[in-house]
């Protein structure tokens, strides 16, 4: 079993910076790769940011350019640097990784204002 706290949501003005964390306990021994997904009010989750344990990324257009998806594998953490904040980034960020089959955060809500 995996477990995943993220932490760092909150409320920002459009245009501004939040950096969201995920630590991972339990049996890590063969974490996989972890990313982070969002679901706004009424949407389907949707994909923002992978990195896999070699360090490898992905983003989803949407965040190109203004999100950056770090790991620490020491301490088991995974990082989403988010700059350039709009409104329509606000949503609840979910943490995920995969070790043996995929685990998710119980997600935290980050509200940008306009």
């Amino acid at each position: 079993q995996v477990q995943l706290v993220e932490s760092g949501g909150g409320l920002v003005q459009a245009g501004r910076s939040l950096r969201l964390s995920c630590a991972a306990s339990g049996s890590i021994f063969s974490l996989g790769a972890m990313g982070w997904y969002r679901q706004a009010r009424g949407n389907k989750r949707e994909f923002v940011a992978s990195i896999t344990s070699g360090g490898s990324t992905a983003y989803a257009d949407s965040v190109k350019g203004r999100f950056a998806i770090s790991r620490d594998n020491a301490k088991n953490t995974v990082y989403l640097q988010m700059n350039s904040l709009k409104p329509e980034d606000t949503a609840a960020y979910y943490c995920w990784t995969y070790a043996s089959r995929s685990y998710w955060g119980q997600g935290t809500q980050v509200t940008v204002s306009s």
